[in-house]
């Protein structure tokens, strides 16, 4: 059977980071390289904002330790002993940020440039409903002894992936009414006996609660702040994470399908997901 080539597998999505400045290299930078504290980057194979933050640091020419937690014991262990408990994080010595926004890390590193504007709120909820439809007719195109096998370097299933992309967005909506986005949810799985069906099921509701709060927001500028375990942040801000979030686990259930053959049923392409912070690659190399 031949594979349907995924068009996000090549470097096909445009650079979503302008710069202020020619020369982005902050003091840390400098420092790393002349024998100073090192710049270490903890990330996990599969993660979205990992890959995104790696990429980011190598298109602005900084060098950095790259510290595999997942499959690495002892980069396990000098993650616990920063005492952060998720990744990505981005380290100095014993200094740390989270890599959830990339302004965390333009901060944290002193870098002289600036992120493209986000989308509106109004783009950002199109957006991700279509990348939640989509995801629920992927997810019922698994056969079934593949649905719970692991992909890659990365104890994730298509089951547990799928699930993710919905649980993603509900999260994401229930920010808007104070609840706390906590990273221990993100790693919530479906429950044994869910089906490549069920989940599609469940995620179509969360697609309905999504426009159904769209639907009744009263502020639509998405101005104010909401609770989240890297600090309070705009709405807005958590919206544009969570469909660029979504829309790239999504890419990767894609790829989940590609490798065992599958025609994936129209895909999303570059137009789909224009205007979204996503990283260049699909899944690490």
């Amino acid at each position: 059977m031949i594979v349907t080539v995924n068009p996000f597998t090549e470097h096909t999505m445009q650079q979503t980071l302008h710069t202020t400045a020619q020369n982005t290299t902050h003091e840390a930078a400098r420092r790393s390289s002349s024998g100073g504290s090192k710049i270490r980057v903890f990330w996990q194979p599969g993660c979205s904002s990992c890959l995104r933050t790696k990429e980011f640091l190598t298109r602005h020419g900084i060098e950095f330790e790259s510290i595999d937690v997942h499959n690495d014991p002892a980069g396990r262990a000098a993650l616990d002993a920063l005492g952060a408990r998720s990744v990505p994080v981005v380290a100095i010595g014993q200094k740390y940020t989270f890599c959830q926004s990339i302004n965390d890390v333009i901060r944290f590193l002193d870098l002289k440039t600036t992120p493209a504007p986000p989308l509106s709120p109004a783009d950002l909820v199109a957006t991700l409903a279509h990348v939640l439809a989509s995801n629920a007719r992927y997810t019922r195109q698994f056969a079934l002894d593949h649905f719970r096998e692991p992909f890659r370097n990365r104890n994730r299933t298509p089951a547990g992936l799928t699930f993710h992309v919905f649980r993603v967005a509900e999260m994401g909506v229930e920010a808007a009414q104070q609840t706390e986005l906590r990273f221990e949810s993100f790693d919530d799985v479906p429950p044994s006996d869910w089906q490549a069906e069920d989940i599609a099921r469940w995620g179509e509701s969360v697609r309905m609660k999504l426009l159904a709060w769209w639907e009744h927001e009263t502020d639509r500028s998405l101005t104010y702040d909401v609770p989240t375990y890297y600090g309070r942040r705009s709405m807005h801000e958590v919206l544009e994470r969570t469909a660029w979030h979504s829309a790239q686990h999504t890419r990767q259930v894609m790829l989940m399908l590609e490798s065992h053959g599958v025609p994936v049923d129209r895909p999303l392409t570059a137009d789909d997901l224009a205007g979204l912070p996503l990283p260049d690659e699909v899944w690490d190399k």
